[in-house]
């Protein structure tokens, strides 16, 4: 449920280094090491898993003082040229991580110029400042010094005729009246059915596992995906509405209208496979008609409205009418709820996955420890809020997966006033009114804050040491330990998230003592196919 942030995702697991610093210091916290058992997934071979004996948490990180001043390095180009050739670099020349690697290298800095997609024709101006660290990235979620308004998309606003013609809660900026009403309405909808979460996700997430065994079972591998779409969707409607799709008009249709919604929001910044003249020519250059997918849209609206009474009935004691409510509700259930639990459970199994049996086997036991197994026919304990709590590596590998390739890839903000922002080798002036953007997974594996950066620590967050890391995890648009507000711009989901990317783990271990996975990118986080579950012995 990310409120403030584009859903355009990663698609590949490159690595980034830093300049050196500026100064001849060096970093005090490498090279100190924790101990364990666990597998370690290195970002920068993407199909092959990597294993040491010990896996490193960085202390806290101490911010650098008296940084020198620079001028922010890099230019926008010739108008209408630059912006279209960093275009062509960012998603075709080079792809989103060699686009930014490349130029940290040629400028030494994580600070500089340049232009964001899509550019002329969709984008007013396409000029940014980007913020490639650990130390910048956090200006972005200073609501003092940036807005966020009509920047959830990034340099471009979807029609509002996509949103009934409301501007929805992720494009608003908290300093305007509807922010804290509506974001009062989600925290609402996310705590009145508070008690039928857990349970229905067993429910829809019992049968994503029995349709993955039928089909392992008669075809030798499953789509991950689709069957997660799917349950994703039901969940969602079950918890928090009451509602079941599939006994509705709307029947099992819900991922696919949603897909096509999406796609009419984010094709100016989606890679599809298309031919290129297609692709660039056509959806990087103009936005594609709303009427197109008004249809689909008013079958998805008509859902929600028929399934949210009490939902809109507490809208309108919060001074919001039924109509404006509805459109919100589908908006952050579809796009950000249902967005993000479509790339970040794939991603999550591709982590997991390839870090191989004996993870798999220490989840497995400190899980069924807790619950017991199940073998298909719902089986063990119900799963508690109490009993997570004391799962530290279910919780640590959630986390983990949060950080390496965040569901959520892109903030941006505009600066409110002229202000200095910095990294950690030098400060920069930004002016007011400039656009600054951050790609959040050179902020989450910046070497100066995590000790193996690039890396899949399972265990990365257990213990004291690593729980004062989640300061810096920040997936949410915001620190792992700081908390949503009607005054801020973190998501209002945020701990549901958390607590549905657990369950998925406490379902997947109870029920199996391990799992294959085959990986191909996809324009939204990454395609996977199950190819062989292994049911719990013990």
């Amino acid at each position: 449920m990310a409120a403030s942030s584009s859903l355009s995702s990663l698609s590949s697991t490159s690595t980034y280094k830093l300049p050196p610093a500026a100064t001849s210091s060096s970093n005090p916290f490498k090279g100190r090491r924790r101990h364990h058992s666990l597998p370690i997934i290195t970002a920068t071979v993407p199909d092959h898993n990597s294993y040491t004996a010990a896996a490193a948490v960085a202390p806290p990180y101490k911010p650098a003082s008296n940084l020198p001043i620079l001028k922010i390095p890099g230019d926008y180009g010739l108008p209408l040229i630059g912006a279209w050739k960093d275009r062509q670099d960012y998603f075709y020349n080079q792809g989103k991580e060699e686009f930014f690697k490349s130029r940290i290298q040629r400028y030494n800095s994580t600070v500089f110029r340049t232009n964001m997609p899509p550019g002329s024709f969709i984008s007013v101006n396409p000029n940014v400042v980007v913020l490639l660290d650990g130390k910048s990235f956090p200006v972005l979620f200073d609501t003092d010094k940036v807005e966020k308004k009509d920047l959830f998309t990034g340099t471009y606003m979807p029609s509002v005729d996509l949103t009934g013609g409301y501007r929805t809660l992720s494009f608003l900026d908290p300093s305007e009246p509807n922010h804290a009403v509506l974001k009062k309405l989600m925290f609402f909808l996310l705590s009145y059915r508070r008690d039928h979460v857990i349970p229905e996700f067993r429910n829809s997430y019992g049968e994503l596992f029995r349709s993955l065994e039928k089909d392992i079972a008669t075809k030798g591998k499953a789509d991950f995906g689709s069957a997660n779409e799917q349950a994703a969707f039901n969940f969602l409607a079950r918890s928090f509405y009451g509602a079941d799709p599939n006994e509705t008009k709307l029947g099992p249709d819900g991922p696919k209208l949603i897909s096509k919604w999406v796609l009419f929001h984010l094709h100016p910044l989606l890679v599809l496979g298309l031919p290129r003249p297609i692709e660039d020519g056509l959806l990087h250059t103009f936005s594609l008609p709303p009427f197109l997918i008004k249809k689909d849209y008013r079958r998805l609206y008509d859902f929600f409205y028929e399934s949210s009474a009490a939902v809109l009935d507490q809208a309108e004691k919060l001074g919001l009418s039924r109509d404006e409510a509805c459109h919100n509700l589908v908006f952050t259930t579809c796009f950000n709820s249902f967005g993000g639990m479509k790339i970040l459970f794939p991603n999550m199994l591709k982590w997991i996955g390839r870090a191989g049996a004996k993870l798999h086997a220490e989840l497995a036991g400190e899980i069924r420890s807790a619950l017991g197994s199940d073998d298909g026919g719902g089986g063990g304990a119900a799963a508690t809020m109490a009993a997570m709590e004391n799962m530290p590596l279910m919780k640590s590998v959630v986390y983990e997966a949060l950080r390496i390739e965040p569901p959520v890839a892109s903030q941006y903000g505009r600066a409110r006033r002229d202000l200095v922002v910095e990294s950690h080798e030098a400060a920069f002036r930004v002016k007011e009114g400039e656009m600054l953007y951050g790609f959040q997974a050179f902020a989450t594996r910046d070497p100066k804050i995590f000790d193996r950066a690039d890396e899949f620590v399972p265990d990365r967050f257990v213990g004291a040491e690593g729980e004062r890391l989640l300061k810096h995890v920040v997936w949410s648009n915001g620190p792992e330990n700081e908390a949503a507000s009607v005054s801020n711009k973190q998501c209002a989901g945020k701990d549901f998230v958390v607590l549905a990317s657990r369950l998925l783990l406490v379902e997947l271990f109870r029920r199996y003592d391990s799992f294959d996975v085959e990986v191909a990118p996809s324009p939204l986080g990454a395609s996977v196919t199950v190819t062989s579950l292994k049911r719990a012995s013990f």
